[in-house]
C-alpha cells in the first residue's frame, strides 16, 4: 500500500544525535554498528517531507542533562521539529526547577514531554518509586506528557501509576515492545490492555520493525500487535512515529510509513488523520509552522 498524497503528517517519534557531542553508549554490538554514526534534522528532512510530514517530535536518547537544550535548540533551528521530548531527573529533588530552566531556553517553547530509559532499570517497579511520582507529578504541573519507555514487565507499573496521577498524560512508546520476533501476544496484550483502560493513556505505532526477528519480518507479522494497540486505546489515542534512525536497521522511512498505513488500513480517512496527525497535536500541544 502506497501512502497516501497530499496528506499532512506529524511523525511523533524520532531520534537525531551527534557522536562528535557525546557518544550514544546504546549502540554496541554489531547488529546496531549501521547507526555508529550522526544524524541530523537535515538528514531526516528530505524523506520525511516527500512523505508528507509536516512536523515531528524528537525524542530523547540518553539520561544525561546536555542533551535536551541540545534538543530544543535544534528545533528552534528547524521548520520541521515541531516538539522536544527530553529528560531531566526525576529522582531529584529540583525537577520542577529543572523543568522551567529548560523553558528558558532556546527553543523551549518546543519542550512537549519528558522521558527516562525505564527499559534500561533493573528494578520493574521503578516508575512506583515515592521520588520517581514526585518527579512525575513535577511533569503534569509543567503541562507536559511523559514517554513510557518500556518493556512488557515493566507494563503493570506503568498502569499504576497512571492511575495515580490522571492529570498527566501517558505516552507508550513502541506499543510497550511486544514480542514480534516470537508471535507470543500474551502476557504483552493482557498488560496494554489494563494500561488502555485509563483515558490519559495514548499509544505510538513505532518501533515495531525492530521488535521482529532481523531480516526475516514480512508486514502479517505485525497485524495482531497493532490490532491489539487498535482494539485497546482506539484510533483516537494512537499516534503514528517512525522511530527513525532506528527504523533503518530494518527498513527505510518511506517504507515505515507505508507499513503504518497497511496496518492502519481499516481505519476510515478522519480516523487515520487522527493517527497520523491530530492525535500528536493534541497529545503533545504541538504548533505546526
Amino acid at each position: 500500500m502506497a501512502v497516501v498524497t497530499g496528506r499532512r503528517i506529524v511523525d511523533a517519534h524520532h531520534h537525531v544525535w551527534d557522536l562528535g557531542v557525546r557518544p550514544q553508549p546504546w549502540i554496541t554490538g554489531e547488529r546496531l554498528a549501521p547507526l555508529a554514526r550522526s544524524f541530523s534534522p537535515d538528514d531526516l528532512e528530505p524523506a520525511a517531507v516527500a512523505a508528507g510530514v509536516v512536523g515531528t517530535v524528537a525524542v530523547q536518547t540518553v539520561c544525561v542533562p546536555g542533551e535536551t537544550p541540545e534538543l530544543l535548540a535544534l528545533a528552534a533551528r528547524s521548520p520541521l521539529l515541531a516538539g522536544v521530548v527530553g529528560w531531566v531527573d526525576l529522582t531529584a529533588p529540583d525537577v520542577a526547577d529543572a523543568l522551567a530552566a529548560l523553558r528558558e531556553l532556546p527553543g523551549g517553547e518546543r519542550l512537549v514531554g519528558i522521558r527516562h530509559q525505564v527499559q534500561e532499570e533493573p528494578d520493574p517497579g521503578w516508575l512506583l518509586r515515592a521520588d520517581v511520582r514526585r518527579g512525575l507529578a513535577a511533569v503534569a504541573a509543567a503541562g507536559l506528557a511523559y514517554d513510557l519507555v518500556v518493556r512488557p514487565r515493566q507494563l503493570r507499573a506503568a498502569a499504576l501509576v497512571a492511575r495515580e496521577l490522571p492529570e498527566l498524560p501517558f505516552v507508550l512508546d513502541h506499543c510497550g515492545k511486544p514480542p514480534v520476533a516470537s508471535g507470543a501476544l500474551e502476557p504483552w496484550a493482557g498488560a496494554v490492555r489494563r494500561l488502555a483502560s485509563l483515558p490519559n493513556a495514548v499509544c505510538k505505532l513505532s518501533g515495531l520493525v525492530t521488535e521482529a526477528a532481523p531480516g526475516r519480518w514480512r508486514p502479517g507479522h505485525f497485524a495482531p500487535y497493532a490490532t491489539a494497540v487498535l482494539d485497546a486505546f482506539g484510533p483516537q489515542r494512537l499516534l503514528f512515529g517512525s522511530d527513525w534512525p532506528v527504523c533503518t536497521l530494518e527498513t527505510g522511512y518511506r517504507e515505515v510509513l507505508d507499513l503504518a498505513d497497511r496496518l492502519t488500513a481499516p481505519l476510515g480517512p478522519d480516523e487515520q488523520d487522527a493517527v497520523f496527525r491530530r492525535n500528536a497535536v493534541r497529545v503533545y500541544g504541538l504548533r505546526l509552522r
